[in-house]
């Protein structure tokens, strides 16, 4: 088995959740130890970078813009950043990003200060993201299980797909899956606990029990 891979932008599957497409190159190349992404915008306006920060999670972030022209808003701040321009942004920091000229693309680098990088398999989800965004949950339960159920490492799309299942009203199946994500990502245990979606579960016995309440 060879030791490296060699892949062309294009050759990566470009993914959209409803939001702003992208390209997952941690997920192509099954990259373990740090998280990186490539966003782009086709056309002048087009929103490159979702507007979020990484306070919940501690995440450091460093961007790159490596083609095109990027206007970067930044805890209100705007910052113009052409090709060859890096972005550092600490975790609290409100972030998004506009494409200023056709093609722009972005590189997005990622990981938490003084933890060993953890694989969470966001991308999986991304599929079912805009069904849980319009509170259409038993549609995602429907397309999400078999996809989600048939993956052997990944902990979020499990815990995405509790919130759907706790949200439906789907107690059982929720804390089945729930205790399943806890097994293979135990910092997700203390982030359920202020999650609102799984309010409906809360008092549960189970539920409880597994975040040792």
């Amino acid at each position: 088995m060879s030791a490296y891979s060699v892949a062309r932008l294009t050759e990566i599957e470009r993914m959209d959740d409803g939001r702003v497409p992208w390209r997952g190159v941690r997920h192509h190349f099954g990259i373990t130890s740090f998280g990186i992404n490539i966003f782009a915008g086709e056309a002048v306006g087009d929103r490159v970078l979702n507007e979020h920060d990484e306070g919940d999670v501690g995440q450091e972030e460093l961007y790159f813009v490596q083609q095109g022209r990027a206007r970067f808003e930044l805890d209100g701040d705007s910052v113009d950043a052409p090709a060859g321009t890096f972005v550092f942004a600490e975790p609290k920091v409100k972030r998004t990003a506009f494409a200023e000229e056709p093609n722009t693309t972005v590189i997005a680098i990622g990981g938490t200060p003084g933890q060993a990088y953890e694989v969470s398999g966001w991308e999986l989800w991304m599929p079912f993201q805009k069904l849980y965004a319009d509170g259409r949950y038993e549609e995602a339960i429907a397309q999400a299980r078999d996809t989600v159920e048939a993956d052997t490492l990944y902990s979020v799309p499990l815990y995405n797909l509790a919130c759907c299942e706790s949200l439906a009203g789907r107690k059982d199946d929720a804390i089945e899956h729930l205790r399943e994500a806890f097994r293979r990502s135990d910092r997700l245990r203390a982030f359920s606990k202020e999650d609102s979606d799984l309010d409906a579960i809360r008092d549960e016995p189970a539920y409880q029990e597994l975040v040792g309440a």
